[in-house]
């Protein structure tokens, strides 16, 4: 058994696995403890896993354990709390962009990634953004009117 050393959502983090290529989702979620990545597809092309590494989003079921040692991961419960949520997440909320919620993750995370290169996009930067993620519900017009109010809060 391996010992990788993460930091996750700010917090120095180890996590043990018998496979330096078991995807960081798995860790992320049965060892560290965070269920915002979700597991969708396990092909990376739904981006229900997606989490931001070292500032940029990728999908946590295609990067190994091994690949994530020694860098800095933000997941969904990284960005905000409860009390004081991200405004992201507040956007979500107040815009009703989520219905089942399970592409809310990739959709707050990768607009996150987005809004941290871009702090003014346009509706069809975003809509290219996000282009990845999967809405089994269909709420995209209300995903993209949510990322636009958090760009301009």
């Amino acid at each position: 058994m391996a010992t990788y050393k993460l930091r996750v959502n700010g917090k120095a983090v180890t996590a043990e696995s018998w496979d330096p290529e078991q995807p960081l989702l798995y860790v992320l979620r049965n060892s560290v403890g965070v269920n915002g990545p979700k597991f969708g597809c396990g092909l990376g092309q739904c981006g229900a896993c997606t989490v931001l590494l070292d500032g940029r989003a990728a999908r946590s079921c295609q990067i190994s354990v091994k690949q994530a040692a020694g860098r800095t991961i933000t997941t969904l419960e990284g960005l905000g709390t409860v009390e004081k949520p991200d405004s992201l997440q507040a956007a979500f909320i107040a815009e009703q962009a989520a219905q089942c919620g399970y592409c809310t993750n990739g959709m707050i995370m990768g607009a996150k990634a987005l809004l941290m290169r871009n702090p003014d996009p346009t509706a069809e930067q975003v809509q290219q953004e996000l282009a990845g993620n999967l809405c089994r519900c269909g709420t995209y017009s209300r995903i993209l009117t949510a990322v636009l109010r958090a760009a301009k809060a």
